[in-house]
């Protein structure tokens, strides 16, 4: 990668805002106020903005391996929380992808050193829903199951979280799945019924 190109891009990006717009960047410094929190992959090929179409200021965005949401990851539960606390999101959205790389390596049965213990919850998806996956003959099938499978756990992760409880209690926030379909460039809704979703879950999670 040319870094010389990175910066001449720069200047040519300041210079496209700049002239549509002369305080484009007064006015992003003044703060934000985006209205939903996305969690998404790493992956170098999914990039939140361009497959939504969003602007700078329009989406608070968290990434990692596989889009995972676990309790003992500070990092993601400092950002769940800022996002619903402080700058007080209306959704939160987890994204998950067709040929994900993190669920792939799941899938095998070798040492991945430190990818391990990350790669285990992954794992831990597949167990809970052992029965409907080993019944899906195609590979390929099965793994984009898996797939949305992990999308759908990590949106539970999220409701289990007390603030997310109480952001719903109080001014109904909303959590949704989506799938990336990274073959055709559409974007899947799973359609969680969240409302459901927490009734089933709060006998158990209830946090507040």
């Amino acid at each position: 990668m040319d870094f010389a190109k990175i910066f001449k891009n720069n200047e040519e990006w300041i210079a496209s805002k700049l002239k549509s717009n002369p305080d484009y960047f007064k006015e992003l410094s003044k703060g934000q106020t985006p209205e939903v929190l996305y969690i998404g992959c790493s992956d170098s090929r999914v990039t939140a903005e361009d497959l939504m179409g969003a602007m700078p200021g329009e989406v608070f965005i968290h990434r990692n391996v596989a889009n995972m949401v676990i309790s003992i990851d500070l990092n993601a539960m400092s950002v769940i929380n800022y996002a619903v606390r402080h700058l007080k999101v209306k959704h939160i959205i987890i994204c998950g992808h067709y040929e994900c790389g993190g669920v792939k390596a799941s899938l095998q049965q070798s040492d991945l050193g430190i990818l391990n213990p990350w790669l285990r919850n992954i794992r831990d998806v597949y167990r809970i829903h052992k029965d409907e996956l080993n019944a899906i003959a195609n590979e390929q099938d099965r793994f984009d199951r898996l797939v949305e499978l992990n999308v759908q756990e990590q949106a539970i992760n999220v409701i289990k979280t007390a603030v997310v409880q109480e952001a719903y209690r109080d001014r109904g926030i909303t959590v949704s799945g989506w799938v990336f379909n990274i073959r055709t460039g559409k974007l899947i809704d799973l359609n969680i019924d969240f409302p459901k979703v927490l009734e089933d879950i709060m006998q158990i999670y209830r946090l507040i």
